[in-house]
């Protein structure tokens, strides 16, 4: 379990994590969103100890990571895929970190196997792209078979083939009991994988929920409904505070009423319905509506670049 409590970070008189509190379980999958500048990135490095928090604290299984004996076999992480020696080979980065922490040389080749990397685990990593950089990463955060995994980016460069894995195995380590943490802006996979989500603007909490309850909450799907009496159910729903739209014949897009609403009054009318189906908001749109006043780099409309005189 990673717990987060009141954790502060300030440089002079900026303040990058401000009070922050939240806690990763173990079994599911948390989902650690922001925009850019949002402070992730630092919150993870006080997790794991790379910095300092000006308050609060930061526990790794009920301890503060630098009081962990070995702390890789009680949380792997990925935070930068690239920093490792590239002169080194796959193998011998993940060996030197064995070496440390007590950790048998079968591990390190099991970890070569899970991550794919059997093939090129001789070459120097200075020669690997992006991708099988963060294959890497990932076979360094399991090499200690923690119990906590966290990972910042992890499907940065990888190939189709390499989402759906990364995808898959978090799936497989939460399932096994593990409290996995994961920070990505790549929305339609976090909704793929997460359980909970713990969403930061500005360094503050914005929000702390499971993902259902974030895209129900966020609202403004509203209800497509089919029937083949549009025009008299058109009229039985209208209302002040109700938009009905239509896309096609025979159906209709409610929003300002709930479908449990919209089948009582066409049942207590005799309309028949083919289907009443709310329509969830994307992880993404309830993302953007909920930070769109904690973006701190904002792009300018299309088309407002400047003429070159």
């Amino acid at each position: 379990m990673i717990e987060v409590r009141e954790l502060t970070k300030r440089y002079g008189d900026k303040t990058v994590v401000d009070h922050l509190s939240f806690t990763a379980e173990p079994g599911e999958v948390t989902g650690f969103l922001g925009p850019n500048g949002a402070g992730k990135s630092t919150t993870m490095r006080m997790i794991v100890g790379l910095d300092a928090p000006t308050g609060g604290s930061a526990t790794v299984g009920g301890k503060a990571y630098a009081e962990h004996a070995a702390p890789l076999q009680e949380i792997g992480t990925l935070l930068e895929a690239k920093s490792v020696h590239p002169g080194r080979s796959a193998r011998g980065h993940l060996m030197a970190l064995a070496h440390t922490h007590g950790i048998p040389r079968r591990r390190v080749d099991e970890v070569i196997e899970l991550a794919g990397l059997t093939s090129v685990a001789g070459r120097r990593v200075g020669a690997f792209s992006l991708g099988m950089g963060q294959r890497l990463g990932i076979a360094a955060a399991l090499l200690g078979d923690p119990a906590i995994v966290m990972l910042d980016e992890p499907v940065n460069g990888l190939d189709p083939e390499g989402v759906l894995w990364v995808r898959t195995l978090l799936r497989e380590l939460a399932d096994d009991g593990r409290a996995v943490m994961l920070s990505s802006h790549l929305m339609s996979e976090t909704a793929m994988i997460a359980d909970h989500l713990v969403i930061i603007g500005r360094g503050r909490l914005l929000a702390d929920t499971t993902v259902d309850d974030f895209t129900r909450e966020a609202g403004g799907g509203g209800v497509k409904v089919r029937t083949p009496d549009v025009l008299r159910l058109r009229s039985l729903l209208s209302g002040p505070d109700v938009s009905i739209t239509s896309s096609s014949p025979g159906e209709l897009l409610v929003t300002g009423r709930e479908a449990r609403e919209i089948g009582t009054i066409a049942a207590e009318h005799g309309v028949v319905l083919h289907e009443l189906t709310p329509q969830a908001v994307s992880l993404e749109a309830a993302f953007m509506d909920l930070t769109r006043d904690a973006v701190e780099y904002r792009s300018a409309p299309a088309g407002t670049e400047r003429k070159a005189a």
